[in-house]
């Protein structure tokens, strides 16, 4: 007599290591919002990383969102004297051989230009900005433009929704997202 045997093996295979970087801007609290909204940490649950896009409006918002991951943070243009003082114009972070860059509203007064401009002088693959509170990704070669949008306040609520994004970064590719909450 024949018997077929199956073979069941305890060895995981590993997936290519990742990191999660959550993306958030525009959170003006507590003057627009009264906090960022509970999505927010849903969302980022599983970020190794966090990064604010500026318009923090207060500090604390970096406390809240540091009990899930660290973050790298900008001041924005609404931010006073407290935050813009506390935190830098232009930021940068590198995830494996990856080199993110942040900034809160790099347009004027060149537009696309200057955008472009300050991602290649800084050698950014990635380059998140926020201000227009209008979520979008967009390539350009293999360079990544990504404005997260505003979870608490978006630019146009009849079109925009609240949004922050996500990156998956593995050492071969960075997957962008907009996640809509």
């Amino acid at each position: 007599m024949i018997s077929e045997q199956t073979i069941i093996t305890n060895k995981i295979v590993n997936p290519e290591p990742s990191k999660i970087v959550g993306l958030i801007s525009d959170t003006h609290v507590p003057f627009r919002a009264k906090r960022i909204p509970k999505m927010v940490f849903k969302t980022f649950a599983n970020a190794d990383f966090i990064i604010h896009a500026g318009d923090l409006v207060a500090l604390s918002v970096i406390d809240e969102l540091e009990q899930l991951a660290p973050v790298l943070a900008v001041h924005g243009n609404m931010d006073r004297q407290k935050v813009s003082g506390a935190l830098p114009k232009i930021n940068s972070l590198k995830v494996f051989d990856w080199k993110i860059g942040v900034m809160h509203d790099p347009n004027p007064p060149f537009g696309r230009r200057r955008i472009r401009e300050i991602a290649a002088q800084n050698g950014f693959n990635v380059f998140v900005y926020g201000h227009t509170h209008c979520s979008r990704i967009k390539w350009e070669g293999m360079r990544l433009y990504i404005n997260p949008g505003s979870p608490t306040d978006p630019d146009r609520p009849y079109i925009n929704k609240p949004s922050v994004g996500l990156l998956k970064i593995t050492k071969k590719a960075i997957k962008p997202k907009i996640v809509f909450i």
